[in-house]
């Protein structure tokens, strides 16, 4: 890796990430700020963070966009839970919008933050991928402050757990983070293994419309709290024809963040109350006679853990439609030709899919150090407090 000979360059406010809260970030430190020099580095090749890195089929939001979007620009589509394609457009344009393509930088990975306490600035190491195959390289910024739009998780690897006699599996085994352009599965068997969000939807996406698997069978250790919403907010196309755009997003943002939170305490003030009215949900949802309490009886109380949604209850609908099914078991180990579980069942798959979760990582994995000592970032905590 070559080192720039440039002299560091000098801003006084530095963001990490150009995803949503990077970009989300960059517009209000700007209007707050307009004479600072501000720059955002992205590690990637494009804006969009986690909408633009998946590329699994459906990937969508399970947050309505109302309020997942910004509030300073209204979300104009029809769908109040969205496609991934429709994000990333929200957000360039978004960047457009307010000219924020002037400070961002992609390919601008940061490595290491350095703070001097001397001095009371940071110098960040930044490794810059070289264009057109040339070798990277290596350059230095100054900053006063840092902003970490970083995300939660690693970006070039996602949480696979072992699993015994997966070298045995002759057919594919697919990580939703690292999806192959246009894989083919139309007519083939496919064992999805997970329960959360991204399950929930790969499984009605993979299960039905052109191309096709000829089966889904999402496979869960444990069931998980999942719910129907529509996809469309009636609502909020009726507030915007009364009041326009602007206040027609605003009242939609104001009632969609009480509505949630509505949701939320009264499901964990009632956990049972709450258990039965998705449970009589599940079972409306579901064909007679569905095993609703092997399938969706999760051992836990409502919002112990995130509640999944299913927009136009489309997972429901496959089920019902005899496109996918449900496999409530732990994995025993990999076959030659799918995955033997503990009850003694083979589960048959031309193709498994571990959508096995995340890979945590703080501040991007980026090195701290305060003064040439590394900060362990691990036996450190935040606080925040407010001075009146």
């Amino acid at each position: 890796m070559r080192k720039s000979k440039s002299a560091a360059e000098e801003f006084d406010i530095v963001i990490i990430g150009a995803g949503i809260s990077g970009i989300g970030a960059a517009r209000y430190v700007t209007e707050a700020f307009p004479h600072k020099r501000v720059v955002v580095l992205e590690g990637r090749g494009d804006i969009g963070g986690t909408w633009d890195l998946f590329r699994y089929p459906g990937i969508r939001s399970d947050s309505d966009l109302h309020t997942f979007g910004y509030e300073f620009k209204a979300w104009k589509d029809r769908a109040a839970i969205a496609d991934a394609p429709i994000i990333r457009d929200y957000l360039h344009e978004t960047v457009e919008e307010n000219r924020l393509d002037r400070l961002i930088r992609l390919r601008h990975r940061v490595v290491s933050a350095h703070w001097s306490s001397a001095e009371a600035s940071w110098t960040l190491a930044v490794e810059v991928d070289g264009a057109d195959g040339e070798e990277p390289t290596r350059k230095e910024i100054r900053t006063n402050w840092v902003f970490a739009s970083t995300g939660y998780y690693r970006y070039d690897e996602g949480y696979t757990p072992h699993f015994e006699g997966r070298e045995d599996f002759t057919g594919d085994i697919l990580h939703p983070q690292h999806w192959p352009e246009c894989y083919d599965y139309a007519g083939k068997k496919v064992v999805v293994i997970g329960s959360g969000a991204t399950a929930i939807t790969i499984v009605p996406s993979m299960a039905t419309g052109p191309g096709a698997a000829a089966h889904v069978t999402m496979l869960q250790r444990t069931p998980t709290y999942v719910m129907p919403a529509p996809r469309v907010d009636s609502l909020a196309l009726l507030l915007t024809r009364m009041f326009g755009e602007q206040r027609g997003y605003a009242l939609t943002r104001h009632k969609n963040i009480w509505m949630d939170r509505g949701i939320v305490v009264g499901l964990r003030k009632f956990p049972r109350a709450g258990r039965a009215l998705i449970r009589y949900v599940n079972k409306k949802s579901l064909p007679e006679g569905f095993d609703v309490d092997t399938h969706f009886n999760p051992p836990y109380k409502p919002w112990d853990q995130r509640l999944c949604l299913a927009p136009d209850g489309d997972f429901f609908k496959a089920i019902s439609d005899g496109h996918a099914s449900v496999a409530t078991d732990k994995i025993v180990r990999f076959t030659e030709n799918g995955i033997l579980l503990a009850s003694g069942r083979e589960l048959k798959a031309d193709v498994i899919v571990t959508a096995t979760g995340l890979n945590m990582r703080v501040l991007g994995g980026i090195s701290l150090f305060k003064d040439g000592d590394p900060i362990d970032t691990s036996k450190k905590s935040s606080h925040l407090v407010s001075r009146r």
